[in-house]
This record gives structure tokens, sequence and C-alpha cells, in this order.
């Protein structure tokens, strides 16, 4: 029986030397069926023409604007694997991990996310020896009283799952995409689980660069994804939670991008027009959402 094809799909903006690197890293992996899609999103550091030149093999698919995490959805459905591998243009496997995803997902038809243990980049030189050498495979203990969600720089998604809950969702823009997709793939019947054994890396910045985008989009995704996806009593006390939280982190760190995003929330919430479905109540008893996490950017 032949091994199934698996589709990596990158999307990229401005990082040509991440991008080179990554793509590099991917051609050492220890699976020998794999296709290799890159989503630029108009990228102008001439990251579009060093993977033309230096990596002919790739499927390169090019945006006219940035676009978001929405051009990872045009990624996807040009995915011809029977399993996808999501990673960001500064992350890569280790190379035995597609392998081992592939394993996992053969193992158990309800698997739906095979969630990659993404790791600093900039400590490979202490871990890669384990992570790579190694064929001994362990798996994680399920977790029976919590259902997770998934780091997008390394996951390992079924096609069709992927498929039938309609990729990412193109109104966020940028960040908690994962989350609002762990809240259907679960719905959908489907497993997410996470494996110390499947590895990738990603270059988490070593500095501490404070931008606006990540606080702002955090925070209005975060009521967006409880408006979405949580019962009609859950989403109300969520809503009353963030609308706290943006009112005292926005006096505790002096700033006003709390209270910008949570405007931007109510005034765009026309944007999720029909695409509420509350989740089973088990569901969102159990999915664990972290939501102050979004109120640290400043501290």
């Amino acid at each position: 029986m032949s091994a199934p094809l698996v589709s990596i799909v990158m999307l990229c903006w401005n990082r040509i030397e991440d991008v080179r690197e990554s793509l590099n890293r991917i051609r050492e992996q220890h699976y020998p069926h794999i296709e290799t899609i890159v989503v630029d999103n108009g990228s102008t550091d001439g990251t579009v023409e060093m993977i033309q030149s230096e990596f002919p093999g790739v499927r390169l698919i090019r945006m006219y604007k940035n676009m978001g995490i929405e051009a990872y959805n045009i990624g996807f459905a040009n995915a011809r694997g029977e399993y996808t591998v999501i990673i960001d243009d500064d992350s890569f496997p280790a190379p035995n991990a597609i392998r081992r995803m592939v394993d996992k997902f053969e193992a158990d038809e309800r698997l739906g996310v095979v969630a990659f243990d993404v790791r600093n980049f900039y400590s490979y030189d202490d871990i890669k020896k384990e992570a790579e050498t190694t064929d001994t495979v362990t798996n994680a203990p399920a977790a029976n009283d919590y259902f997770m969600s998934f780091n997008g720089a390394g996951a390992g998604v079924r096609t069709s799952v992927l498929r039938q809950i309609g990729g990412y969702p193109e109104e966020f823009f940028l960040y908690n995409n994962e989350l609002d997709s762990a809240f259907r793939i679960w719905d959908a019947g489907y497993k997410i689980q996470s494996f110390p054994d499947v590895v990738a890396y990603h270059k988490y910045s070593p500095k501490n660069r404070t931008s606006w985008r990540a606080p702002f989009y955090y925070t209005r995704n975060a009521f967006w994804t409880a408006w979405k996806n949580y019962p009609a009593d859950m989403a109300l006390r969520i809503t009353i939670q963030l609308i706290y939280s943006c009112l005292y982190y926005s006096m505790e760190q002096r700033t006003t991008v709390y209270l910008k995003a949570m405007w931007s929330a109510f005034r765009d919430r026309g944007r999720l027009k029909g695409k509420r479905k509350p989740v089973e109540r088990t569901i969102a008893e159990q999915l664990r959402v972290p939501w102050n996490v979004n109120f640290t950017f400043y501290r």
C-alpha cells in the first residue's frame, strides 16, 4: 500500500529569508509523498522571485494583496493530499514529523488534527538530536477532561475535515483562526490531539516586538469567536467578561488598543452574518480558551 500524499501549505508575506530556510528544511523530510504549496500574500521583498528560481517544484499561488489568513483557504482548496500540514512562513516540521503524523492519522479515523509540538527554533541546536534522529514513537496521553485547539505554526489536518468546516474564518484577517476552527472540528465529531514526538520549529522572536496588530486582532476576534460558537447564555457571559477585561487592562496598561478592538468587534459584527453556529454545550464547556492571554501584550 502506497503512502498517502501530504500537502504542506505555507502562507508568506515579506519574509524572504525565513521562507527560503523553511523550504530548504522541507526538503529534508523523511517522507516520500509530499507536495508543497506556498500562497504569497503580495510580498514585495523578492520572495516570489526567490521561490520561482530556487524551488521550482513548489506550487506558488500569488495573491494581489495581503488578504490575511483568508489566503490560507486558497492553499487548502488547491491541496491534493489526503492530509494537509499547515505552517507559517517562519516555521517548518522536523524531518520525521510528517511520517509520524501520517501514522497517527492512519491509526485513528476520528483524529481530525495532529497538533505538532511547536518548539522555539532558537533552541533548535539543544533539542534537534532528540527530535530528529530517534525512531522511538511515544503518544501523548489523551486529554479526557478538556478539549484543545492547535498551533497553526505546525499542525496536520485531514484535508476532508478542512473542507467540511470551510477552512479558516476569512473575516478574522489575523489571529484566533485556529481556535475558531477548533470549535468546528470538534463539533463535526473529530478530535484534536497533541503529540510530543511530532515536532515543528517556529522562529519565536527573541525580542519583544510590541505591535498594535496582535492585541487588536486577538481581542476583536475573541469577541467574534464567542459570538460565532457559544450557546447564547455562554456567549453573553463571555462578552461581559471581555468588555470588563478591555476596560480594566486598558487602564492597567495605559493603552487604547483593547478599546479600539472592542469597538471594532461591535461595529463590524455584520461580517458574522450567517456564520453563527453554536457548538454542542459539552464542547463549549470543555474547549480550553485562555481569554485573558489576549490582554498581556503591554505588560
